[in-house]
C-alpha cells in the first residue's frame, strides 16, 4: 500500500541499531546515528526520538512498549534502520512494507502483528560493492560514507521539518 508520507502524523521517530561500545559507528548502526544527528538539528520537535537500547533482532517487544507507553498508533510512528540493498547516500520512506530480510524489521513486525507502520530505509552499500551484507554491515563507517551519510541525514531532517 503506498501512503504519501506525511510528517505531521508522525508521533515517535525509532533509530535501530546495536548497543554496545562495539557496534558504535558500524553501517548496522545507521538508524541510531540518524536519530543522534535528528536530536542535534531538531531540538525541539513535533515527534519523540528514540533510540532503540536493545539488539536488533530484539526491536519489535522495544517498539511495541514504546508505542503503548506514549499511546501512538503503528501508523504514527517511522522506523528508521539500515538498509544493505540501498546504495550509501540513497533513502527510502516506505509504508506498510515486508521486511526483506531484516531481522529488526521482522521482529518489530511479529511483535506489532502488522507490517502498516513507516520504515526509513537508509542504504549503506558501499558505492560498487557487490559482496553479501554480511561483509560489511558490522564493519565501522568509513570516514567517506561517514561524509555521505551526513549529507544524507541533514536533507533527511530538512524534509521532516516541512
Amino acid at each position: 500500500m503506498d501512503q504519501k508520507f506525511n510528517p505531521r502524523t508522525i508521533k515517535l521517530i525509532i533509530g535501530l541499531g546495536n548497543p554496545g561500545k562495539q557496534y558504535e559507528n558500524t553501517y548496522h548502526n545507521v538508524g541510531s546515528l540518524f536519530l543522534q544527528c535528528l536530536k542535534k538539528e531538531l531540538p525541539i520537535a513535533n515527534y519523540q526520538l528514540l533510540i532503540a537500547n536493545v539488539f536488533m533482532n530484539e526491536s519489535g517487544s522495544f517498539v511495541a512498549k514504546l508505542i503503548k507507553k506514549n499511546g501512538a498508533k503503528p501508523n504514527q510512528i517511522i522506523i528508521v534502520h539500515d538498509d544493505s540493498d540501498l546504495e550509501i547516500g540513497e533513502f527510502k520512506i516506505q509504508y506498510g512494507r515486508n521486511s526483506a530480510g531484516h531481522k529488526g524489521i521482522e521482529s518489530i513486525i511479529q511483535s506489532l502483528g502488522t507490517k502498516e507502520f513507516w520504515r526509513l530505509r537508509l542504504g549503506i552499500r558501499p558505492l560498487n560493492n557487490k559482496s553479501k551484507a554480511g561483509t560489511f554491515v558490522l564493519k565501522k563507517i568509513t570516514p567517506t560514507d561517514k561524509i555521505i551519510l551526513e549529507k544524507t541525514f541533514s536533507l533527511l531532517a530538512n524534509q521532516l521539518i516541512n
